[in-house]
Protein backbone atom coordinates (compact mmCIF):
# COMPACT_ATOMS: atom_id res chain seq x y z
CA UNK A 1 0.00 0.00 0.00
CA UNK A 2 1.29 3.44 -0.90
CA UNK A 3 1.77 5.90 1.96
CA UNK A 4 2.11 9.64 2.15
CA UNK A 5 5.26 11.03 3.71
CA UNK A 6 3.23 12.18 6.73
CA UNK A 7 1.89 8.64 7.25
CA UNK A 8 5.42 7.24 7.13
CA UNK A 9 6.69 9.84 9.59
CA UNK A 10 3.78 9.11 11.95
CA UNK A 11 4.50 5.38 11.80
CA UNK A 12 8.16 5.91 12.61
CA UNK A 13 7.37 8.32 15.45
CA UNK A 14 5.04 5.72 16.94
CA UNK A 15 7.71 3.03 16.85
CA UNK A 16 10.20 5.43 18.41
CA UNK A 17 7.67 6.12 21.17
CA UNK A 18 7.81 9.81 20.27
CA UNK A 19 5.21 12.56 20.19
CA UNK A 20 2.57 12.14 17.49
CA UNK A 21 2.10 14.93 14.93
CA UNK A 22 -0.61 16.09 12.56
CA UNK A 23 1.89 17.67 10.18
CA UNK A 24 5.59 17.15 9.49
CA UNK A 25 6.21 20.78 10.42
CA UNK A 26 4.78 20.29 13.93
CA UNK A 27 8.07 19.22 15.50
CA UNK A 28 11.76 19.28 14.68
CA UNK A 29 11.90 15.52 15.22
CA UNK A 30 9.23 14.95 12.57
CA UNK A 31 11.16 17.11 10.10
CA UNK A 32 14.34 15.17 10.87
CA UNK A 33 12.57 11.86 10.29
CA UNK A 34 11.15 13.15 6.98
CA UNK A 35 14.72 13.95 5.92
CA UNK A 36 15.80 10.41 6.84
CA UNK A 37 12.96 8.98 4.74
CA UNK A 38 14.07 11.15 1.81
CA UNK A 39 17.71 10.05 2.13
CA UNK A 40 16.64 6.41 2.44
CA UNK A 41 14.52 6.73 -0.68
CA UNK A 42 17.41 8.10 -2.71
CA UNK A 43 19.72 5.39 -1.37
CA UNK A 44 17.24 2.76 -2.56
CA UNK A 45 16.72 4.11 -6.07
CA UNK A 46 20.42 4.92 -6.60
CA UNK A 47 21.31 1.24 -6.44
CA UNK A 48 18.52 -0.07 -8.68
CA UNK A 49 16.77 0.65 -11.93
CA UNK A 50 13.03 0.98 -11.44
CA UNK A 51 10.74 0.54 -14.48
CA UNK A 52 8.44 3.30 -13.19
CA UNK A 53 11.32 5.78 -13.49
CA UNK A 54 11.68 5.14 -17.23
CA UNK A 55 9.93 7.71 -19.37
CA UNK A 56 9.92 9.77 -22.53
CA UNK A 57 11.65 13.12 -22.17
CA UNK A 58 13.15 16.00 -24.10
CA UNK A 59 16.68 17.29 -24.29
CA UNK A 60 17.43 20.88 -23.33
CA UNK A 61 18.33 23.16 -26.22
CA UNK A 62 21.28 25.54 -25.87
CA UNK A 63 19.85 27.99 -28.43
CA UNK A 64 23.41 29.11 -29.13
CA UNK A 65 24.50 29.47 -32.75
CA UNK A 66 28.09 28.78 -31.69
CA UNK A 67 26.93 25.27 -30.75
CA UNK A 68 24.15 24.55 -33.25
CA UNK A 69 24.07 20.77 -32.71
CA UNK A 70 24.61 20.72 -28.94
CA UNK A 71 21.83 19.78 -26.54
CA UNK A 72 22.02 19.23 -22.79
CA UNK A 73 20.80 16.32 -20.71
CA UNK A 74 18.31 17.50 -18.06
CA UNK A 75 19.72 17.32 -14.53
CA UNK A 76 17.21 14.66 -13.49
CA UNK A 77 18.26 12.21 -16.22
CA UNK A 78 20.16 9.18 -14.99
CA UNK A 79 20.57 7.47 -18.36
CA UNK A 80 19.22 7.74 -21.89
CA UNK A 81 18.64 4.63 -23.99
CA UNK A 82 17.32 6.05 -27.25
CA UNK A 83 17.28 9.45 -28.96
CA UNK A 84 15.02 10.62 -31.77
CA UNK A 85 14.81 13.91 -33.65
CA UNK A 86 11.96 15.31 -35.75
CA UNK A 87 13.60 15.59 -39.15
CA UNK A 88 10.56 16.99 -40.97
CA UNK A 89 11.41 20.12 -42.95
CA UNK A 90 7.83 21.28 -43.47
CA UNK A 91 6.49 21.43 -39.92
CA UNK A 92 5.26 17.84 -39.85
CA UNK A 93 6.13 14.97 -37.54
CA UNK A 94 8.83 12.58 -38.76
CA UNK A 95 10.94 11.28 -35.91
CA UNK A 96 14.20 9.60 -36.84
CA UNK A 97 15.99 7.38 -34.34
CA UNK A 98 19.55 8.65 -34.07
CA UNK A 99 22.45 6.24 -33.88
CA UNK A 100 25.05 6.47 -31.14
CA UNK A 101 28.68 6.67 -32.27
CA UNK A 102 31.65 6.76 -29.94
CA UNK A 103 33.43 10.14 -29.67
CA UNK A 104 36.48 9.08 -31.71
CA UNK A 105 34.37 8.02 -34.67
CA UNK A 106 32.21 11.12 -34.37
CA UNK A 107 35.25 13.36 -34.84
CA UNK A 108 35.89 11.71 -38.22
CA UNK A 109 32.38 12.00 -39.67
CA UNK A 110 33.11 15.20 -41.60
CA UNK A 111 35.96 16.84 -43.45
CA UNK A 112 36.06 20.59 -43.99
CA UNK A 113 33.90 21.81 -46.84
CA UNK A 114 31.05 24.08 -47.87
CA UNK A 115 28.42 22.13 -45.94
CA UNK A 116 30.15 22.00 -42.55
CA UNK A 117 30.37 24.28 -39.54
CA UNK A 118 33.39 24.50 -37.27
CA UNK A 119 32.55 24.35 -33.57
CA UNK A 120 34.57 24.11 -30.37
CA UNK A 121 34.26 21.57 -27.60
CA UNK A 122 32.41 23.04 -24.60
CA UNK A 123 35.14 22.03 -22.16
CA UNK A 124 38.51 21.96 -23.92
CA UNK A 125 37.90 24.31 -26.85
CA UNK A 126 39.11 21.67 -29.31
CA UNK A 127 37.73 22.19 -32.82
CA UNK A 128 35.66 19.71 -34.82
CA UNK A 129 33.15 19.82 -37.69
CA UNK A 130 29.42 19.20 -37.96
CA UNK A 131 27.16 19.30 -40.99
CA UNK A 132 24.83 22.25 -41.67
CA UNK A 133 22.77 21.01 -44.61
CA UNK A 134 20.92 17.98 -43.23
CA UNK A 135 18.98 16.81 -40.21
CA UNK A 136 20.96 14.77 -37.67
CA UNK A 137 21.64 11.05 -38.01
CA UNK A 138 24.21 10.38 -35.28
CA UNK A 139 24.90 11.58 -31.76
CA UNK A 140 27.62 11.27 -29.14
CA UNK A 141 28.75 12.82 -25.86
CA UNK A 142 32.24 13.90 -24.90
CA UNK A 143 31.50 14.63 -21.25
CA UNK A 144 28.33 12.71 -20.26
CA UNK A 145 26.55 16.06 -19.93
CA UNK A 146 26.10 17.49 -23.43
CA UNK A 147 24.64 15.53 -26.33
CA UNK A 148 26.25 16.48 -29.64
CA UNK A 149 24.49 15.61 -32.89
CA UNK A 150 26.33 15.34 -36.16
CA UNK A 151 24.42 17.92 -38.22
CA UNK A 152 21.53 20.34 -38.52
CA UNK A 153 19.66 21.85 -41.46
CA UNK A 154 20.44 25.55 -41.24
CA UNK A 155 17.67 26.36 -43.72
CA UNK A 156 15.11 25.06 -41.20
CA UNK A 157 16.59 26.03 -37.79
CA UNK A 158 19.76 27.86 -36.82
CA UNK A 159 20.14 25.45 -33.88
CA UNK A 160 18.58 22.14 -32.90
CA UNK A 161 15.29 22.56 -31.03
CA UNK A 162 14.19 20.98 -27.74
CA UNK A 163 10.64 20.64 -29.08
CA UNK A 164 11.94 18.39 -31.87
CA UNK A 165 13.91 16.09 -29.58
CA UNK A 166 12.61 12.90 -28.00
CA UNK A 167 14.41 10.47 -25.72
CA UNK A 168 13.61 7.44 -23.68
CA UNK A 169 15.57 7.03 -20.51
CA UNK A 170 15.77 6.68 -16.76
CA UNK A 171 15.27 9.68 -14.47
CA UNK A 172 15.78 10.50 -10.80
CA UNK A 173 12.32 11.41 -9.47
CA UNK A 174 11.92 14.41 -7.20
CA UNK A 175 11.27 13.91 -3.49
CA UNK A 176 9.33 16.73 -1.80
CA UNK A 177 9.11 17.06 1.96
CA UNK A 178 5.41 17.77 2.41
CA UNK A 179 2.57 16.02 4.23
CA UNK A 180 0.79 14.78 1.10
CA UNK A 181 3.87 13.73 -0.89
CA UNK A 182 3.88 10.13 -2.15
CA UNK A 183 7.21 8.71 -3.32
CA UNK A 184 7.42 7.50 -6.90
CA UNK A 185 7.55 3.77 -6.20
CA UNK A 186 5.27 0.84 -6.87
CA UNK A 187 3.17 0.02 -3.83
CA UNK A 188 5.06 -3.20 -3.09
CA UNK A 189 8.22 -1.17 -2.36
CA UNK A 190 6.68 1.02 0.34
CA UNK A 191 7.00 -1.55 3.15
CA UNK A 192 10.71 -1.86 2.33
CA UNK A 193 11.19 1.92 2.23
CA UNK A 194 9.43 2.25 5.57
CA UNK A 195 11.44 -0.59 7.14
CA UNK A 196 14.76 0.83 5.97
CA UNK A 197 13.80 4.33 7.15
CA UNK A 198 12.76 2.96 10.55
CA UNK A 199 16.05 1.09 10.86
CA UNK A 200 17.97 4.27 10.04
CA UNK A 201 15.93 6.30 12.54
CA UNK A 202 16.53 3.78 15.35
CA UNK A 203 20.24 3.94 14.62
CA UNK A 204 20.33 7.75 14.46
CA UNK A 205 17.88 8.74 17.19
CA UNK A 206 18.00 5.75 19.54
CA UNK A 207 21.70 4.90 19.14
CA UNK A 208 20.97 1.34 18.14
CA UNK A 209 19.14 -0.83 15.66
CA UNK A 210 15.92 -2.72 16.33
CA UNK A 211 16.46 -6.40 15.41
CA UNK A 212 12.87 -6.91 14.26
CA UNK A 213 12.93 -3.84 12.01
CA UNK A 214 16.26 -4.93 10.49
CA UNK A 215 14.92 -8.44 9.95
CA UNK A 216 11.86 -7.09 8.13
CA UNK A 217 14.03 -4.86 5.93
CA UNK A 218 16.28 -7.77 4.92
CA UNK A 219 13.32 -10.03 4.18
CA UNK A 220 11.62 -7.42 2.02
CA UNK A 221 14.83 -6.60 0.16
CA UNK A 222 15.32 -10.26 -0.74
CA UNK A 223 11.75 -10.60 -1.99
CA UNK A 224 11.80 -7.43 -4.07
CA UNK A 225 14.95 -8.22 -6.05
CA UNK A 226 12.92 -10.08 -8.69
CA UNK A 227 9.64 -8.25 -8.33
CA UNK A 228 10.26 -4.92 -10.06
CA UNK A 229 7.96 -5.17 -13.09
CA UNK A 230 4.19 -5.00 -13.04
CA UNK A 231 3.92 -6.40 -16.59
CA UNK A 232 5.30 -9.64 -17.98
CA UNK A 233 8.89 -9.15 -19.18
CA UNK A 234 11.07 -11.17 -21.51
CA UNK A 235 14.17 -12.87 -20.13
CA UNK A 236 16.91 -10.29 -19.67
CA UNK A 237 20.34 -11.00 -21.10
CA UNK A 238 23.43 -8.80 -20.94
CA UNK A 239 24.04 -6.42 -23.84
CA UNK A 240 27.68 -6.30 -24.80
CA UNK A 241 27.75 -3.01 -26.62
CA UNK A 242 25.47 -0.05 -27.26
CA UNK A 243 22.02 -0.40 -28.75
Amino acid sequence: MQMTLLEMVQSILSDLDSEDVNSISDTIEAEQIASVVRDTYYNIIAGREFPEHEQLLKLTALSDSSYPTHMRLPDTVRRIDKVWYNVSTDGGVEFRELRWVDPDRFLNLYVEGDNTTQISDKNSGSIYLVGNDAMPTYFTSFDNYYIVMDSHDSTVDTTLQASKSRCRGLVYPEFTISDSFVADLDMNWFPYLLAEAKSACFSIFKSGADPKVDQAARRLKSYLQNDRYRTKQENKRPHYGRR
